[in-house]
């Protein structure tokens, strides 16, 4: 019995995938080298663009042609990633009837949340490995999907991910990527669940401000958790905290697990993705104490204009983004940034698009991921919003944006 999966979307996905052939194998199957000699197919998809969508549509359609055509084939067709968690998200239930109505090929449609972490992920490279450490997003930026097809966030214990680094590190690997829909928040549930949730969140605030003066992080309090058995009592953390907009943020352990990974001996450590809102200092000083940590840093900005922002719910203006920016250029020598830009979300002005431009001037990008907006399923903006920016005014703003940030590197 052979399996074949193809991939869509982001390195979550992809990560999602090596866990998904670590648990063929573990049943006995092997992998095959097409779809053509192959008695699975899985469909890992994603749902974050119209266009990631339609590929994985178009492929199930080519194999349902080629199952009808040929009788002798009898491969089954899974389908999981972002499309099958949309569906189970939804209680209603009406997303999933939809899609086994209009996929009827599909022989099964398997939720990403049954393929746990019993068993070690089948990596493909054996230098560079991709270690999640948190699914889900609580952000509910209007534009997008993934709340509803991951779900709330939910963090890794911090000692499996230590002990899955520690493996890594021993069986040779010499990059390492910690993976998050917004790994800065990671820990916040932790905390919430921990003994610390019997203090109140001013009790927090006023430890926080005791032990995390200005920009100092003291990680001496680290002994106090750490034991031979990688058993780490969460609830002795003092949590980092970011002020943004004028209050404390949700508590993150990020700079610790980071500081954690970085002192392994990897050659190089890096992250994605990181939300503007919740960049610590802490965070900052961290990534330039250690110089194994990535100089290449993505900072999403999604829009360089105020109200298209907060049209986005993005809980950042304009000038909060460039402030960080300018402390991490500060800090971190030789930093690269690279970044996420909408174009065309609804109602973009010309001169709302105009300020993109301006900002991606001022900081100098070193690339960036430009979409084309595309309504999303569930999403805020699809249901009381107008996708109203005609589609040659996108491709207009988007060919702009390429040109001045992406196509210098090609020259």
């Amino acid at each position: 019995m052979k399996y074949y999966i193809k991939t869509f979307g982001c390195q979550q996905n992809w990560a999602d995938s090596e866990r998904i052939a670590a648990t063929f194998k573990a049943r006995g199957i092997s992998p095959a080298r097409s779809y053509k000699t192959a008695d699975y197919i899985v469909i890992n998809t994603c749902m974050v663009r119209k266009s990631a969508e339609n590929r994985a549509y178009g492929l199930i359609n080519n194999l349902s042609k080629i199952k009808s055509a040929n009788r002798r084939i009898k491969f089954k067709i899974i389908l999981t990633g972002c499309m099958v968690g949309l569906a189970y998200q939804d209680k209603s239930g009406k997303y999933l009837k939809r899609l086994k109505k209009i996929l009827p090929a599909v022989d099964e449609f398997m939720p990403i949340s049954e393929v746990g972490f019993d068993f070690a992920p089948l990596r493909q490279d054996k230098l560079s490995a991709w270690v999640p450490i948190t699914n889900g997003c609580n952000n509910f930026c209007t534009y997008c999907v993934v709340p509803y097809t991951r779900g709330r966030e939910i963090s890794r214990p911090y000692e499996d991910i230590i002990r899955e680094c520690n493996e890594l590190k021993k069986q040779g690997y010499k990059n390492i990527t910690l993976l998050g829909q917004n790994v800065n928040s990671y820990g916040a549930d932790l905390l919430i669940n921990s003994k610390s949730k019997t203090r109140n969140s001013k009790q927090i605030t006023n430890s926080n401000k005791k032990i995390f003066k200005q920009n100092s992080l003291d990680f001496k309090n680290l002994d106090l958790f750490r034991a031979s058995n990688l058993e780490i009592r969460i609830s002795h953390l003092q949590p980092v905290y970011v002020k943004h907009l004028g209050r404390y943020r949700i508590p993150t352990l990020f700079p610790y697990l980071l500081d954690d990974v970085a002192k392994m001996g990897f050659e190089k450590v890096d992250f994605i993705s990181s939300n503007p809102w919740d960049f610590s200092n802490e965070l900052i000083e961290v990534m330039a104490k250690y110089k194994n940590i990535s100089r290449t840093l993505h900072l999403p900005v999604q829009s360089g204009d105020d109200n298209v922002l907060k049209r986005m719910n993005r809980w950042y203006a304009r000038d909060e983004y460039l402030d960080l920016v300018a402390n991490l250029k500060l800090k971190i020598i030789n930093l690269k940034l690279t970044t996420d830009i909408i174009v065309g979300f609804c109602g973009e002005t010309d001169e709302e698009f105009n300020n993109t431009v301006k900002l991606c001037k001022k900081v100098g990008f070193n690339w960036a991921y430009v979409a084309m907006y595309s309504p999303r399923p569930f999403s805020v903006a699809t249901k009381i919003m107008k996708d109203d920016i005609p589609y040659i005014i996108k491709k207009q703003r988007w060919q702009v944006l390429e040109d001045l940030i992406n196509q210098p590197h090609l020259r």
